[in-house]
């Protein structure tokens, strides 16, 4: 494709050079740069890709994109000598868009399903997923815990990968024979044009509760962030088929996304009025059942799932699969197949007589959730382990530590991911949270920082039928200590926790 083919469809401010260069790659990331390739200048959070421009075209780019009113020293020799410089008004989007256009526009050969919210996403999708490959559908998906593309399964970088990665990826699903990509949108994508070039037929929003308030700094610009999945990405593109949004009605911000939606809405909730209603739940440690009363008739749903907000994740995901086509029986057949979504609620089992739940509630909202479900399923006490991570939202601490002492028996606070921060202030940080209640609305507490040692101190308290959650990490394999990764799993610490534990017994 030549630079001009790859510019056609954008608002360009000024191009200037040899327009008719193939370009065979596009690069935010100045090292990368080189013949044939289109190197896109964006400012980022710690560095400004225009201090790169003469190193991009030193490194012989056919091609590099500037923003207006960030570039000024224009490199004319450059463009003597056979380069490109283009001025466009956003290069961030542009970014996105050129991509899109460089792999054919894959999201309008795709059926494009995109998940946003506070918590839910991952469960949403999964079982989304499951569903419509049940149905002979093939999907991909691109989420937290990995990207299915093909029959690959790859190690995830961001809950929604960068935009070149991305258009690349919807590629090579459809190369792959995929008719459906299921994509996780997070609200960091939506801010950062990261799903720039993608057009979406189904839409989801699960909830919003206080998180990244480190990015988006306030809840108002957190939510916007979100909504730009229900008017830019949704109207007004290539695709002539019909659209839904699914928007979650027990949500307080359910009524502002109805009045800006820029597409028909479906409505699911438990509690408030919807067009997708559950009622008649009954909850249990080995799943939940309830009815499902819908636009096309009613459903009796049995899940191996737990907890209500489980109820409201199947709620989003029945009505992606009732958008599709699929039928309620095979609704309820299909969703009985999903036995659980790994680090969501995810049991170990080692033979003990006690339940341990490894789940990646992060966020006060989701921990409290977390701490419903086991509630509506205790048999005894709930001991619950968590901490929080570094670097982010310190707003939450506090009050994910209130959550968790006033929904626990116990609870053991520890180091999540600190990253750079000391991990003892994150600590402090949630203990003030703690103590600024009254003692007699909390239960008692431990303060341990070593999470592996956390966690067998959980496990070696927990007596019969007893309930231990370990919160945060889910399903991840990993703790960030500095700068540095090490491999830590909640999962494989609390399987070595109670074999210790069952061995000194």
């Amino acid at each position: 494709m030549t630079l001009q083919e790859l510019l056609h469809p954008f608002d360009v401010v000024e191009a200037s050079g040899n327009l008719q260069s193939e370009i065979i790659s596009i690069t935010e990331d100045s090292r990368a740069a080189g013949p044939g390739t289109v190197f896109v200048a964006i400012q980022g959070t710690q560095l400004d890709g225009h201090q790169f421009v003469n190193q991009a075209f030193a490194q012989g780019a056919a091609a590099v994109v500037v923003e207006d009113g960030c570039f000024q020293d224009v490199a004319v020799e450059h463009t003597l000598a056979g380069s490109s410089l283009i001025r466009v008004k956003n290069s961030r989007k542009t970014l996105g868009l050129m991509a899109s256009q460089l792999y054919e526009n894959p999201s309008c050969k795709l059926k494009m399903v995109g998940v946003t919210g506070t918590n839910g996403k991952t469960t949403v999708t999964h079982l989304a997923k499951s569903l419509l490959e049940a149905q002979g559908h093939h999907v991909g998906l691109l989420g937290t815990v990995g990207y299915v593309v093909g029959k690959e399964h790859r190690v995830a970088s961001h809950t929604t990968p960068a935009p070149v990665q991305l258009q690349e990826m919807l590629s090579e699903m459809v190369r792959a024979g995929s008719d459906v990509g299921v994509l996780e949108v997070s609200s960091h994508a939506l801010e950062l044009d990261r799903v720039a070039g993608c057009e979406f037929d189904i839409v989801v929003f699960t909830n919003l509760t206080q998180d990244h308030l480190d990015f988006h700094h306030t809840m108002e610009r957190y939510f916007q962030s979100k909504l730009h999945l229900f008017t830019d990405y949704v109207a007004g593109g290539q695709k002539s088929g019909p659209k839904r949004a699914l928007v979650n009605a027990d949500d307080p911000r359910a009524t502002d996304i109805l009045q800006q939606c820029a597409i028909p809405v479906w409505t699911f909730g438990i509690h408030s009025q919807a067009d997708i209603q559950a009622e008649a739940l009954e909850l249990g440690l080995d799943g939940t059942q309830f009815i499902v009363n819908s636009p096309f008739g009613r459903m009796t749903i049995a899940s191996h799932l737990v907890g209500e907000h489980n109820v409201s994740n199947l709620l989003a995901a029945i009505g992606i699969g009732l958008e599709m086509g699929v039928s309620p029986a095979a609704v309820e057949q299909a969703v009985t197949s999903v036995t659980n979504v790994p680090g969501r609620f995810e049991r170990v089992q080692e033979g003990q007589n006690f339940t341990v739940v490894v789940d990646y509630a992060h966020t006060d909202d989701a921990l409290q959730r977390l701490l419903e479900a086991a509630e509506a399923i205790k048999q005894a006490r709930i001991i619950t382990v968590f901490g929080c991570g570094g670097d982010r939202d310190p707003g939450k601490r506090s009050k994910m530590g209130q959550v968790a002492v006033q929904k626990s028996d116990l609870v053991i606070v520890t180091s999540d991911n600190p990253r750079t921060e000391d991990p003892q202030a994150i600590l402090s940080d949630i203990e003030k949270g703690i103590e600024a209640l009254p003692p007699e609305e909390r239960c008692a507490f431990h303060v341990i920082s070593d999470r592996a040692e956390a966690i067998q101190t959980a496990i070696d308290l927990a007596s019969s039928g007893d309930l231990v959650l370990i919160a945060g990490k889910g399903h991840e394999d990993y703790q960030i200590l500095g700068t540095q990764k090490v491999h830590f799993d909640d999962r494989e610490e609390a399987r070595k926790a109670i074999r210790r534990r069952n061995r000194s017994n």
